[in-house]
């Protein structure tokens, strides 16, 4: 009977696994989508150069998605994603709030592409730490790759906002 329960909780857990999965794939394509509209918006060339490499970044992470989805022998599909929904369109409404160039625009830039940062890091910790304790470890490498990555671009970020944005302070 033990043996039966822990069948059934995996696979709830590798259920709840795939919804997370889609979760994130729809937010990796939207940030995609929306990345070029920021590097377009940004005022320093740092800050263009840091969309422009996360979105080809981002490219990257929904293909790795895709062969999350092929190792769990799911389609690939996804489910809206209400959080980056939000931090998108929050960024997109700096564009329209701001001055172009301004350090504000940048400014409120970084700060959206941040709370996407930190929503994926938030994500992506959580689906490697499941992936493991339901014996994909495999998954958790491929995932892990994606969250390193995302922790790179959360810390350029910062760095960026210490270094060029805050001249506005002086």
């Amino acid at each position: 009977m033990e043996t039966q329960t822990v069948k059934a909780t995996n696979l709830k857990l590798k259920e709840f696994f795939v919804h997370q999965l889609r979760d994130i794939y729809w937010a990796e394509k939207k940030l995609f989508t929306a990345l070029p509209k920021l590097q377009e918006a940004a005022g320093t060339p740092e800050l263009r150069d840091a969309f422009g490499q996360h979105g080809h970044q981002a490219k990257t992470h929904v293909d790795r998605l895709e062969q999350v989805f092929g190792m769990f022998n799911e389609k690939v599909d996804s489910g809206k994603c209400a959080a980056i929904a939000d931090i998108v369109e929050e960024g997109v409404d700096v564009i329209g709030a701001t001055i172009e160039g301004s350090s504000q625009r940048d400014t409120g830039l970084i700060f959206a592409g941040k709370k996407a940062e930190h929503y994926k890091i938030a994500t992506y910790t959580s689906m490697v730490n499941l992936a493991k304790n339901i014996g994909y470890h495999n998954v958790a490498d491929i995932l892990g790759e994606t969250l390193a990555e995302d922790k790179a671009a959360d810390a350029q970020l910062s760095k960026i906002a210490e270094n060029n944005i805050n001249y506005a302070l002086n």
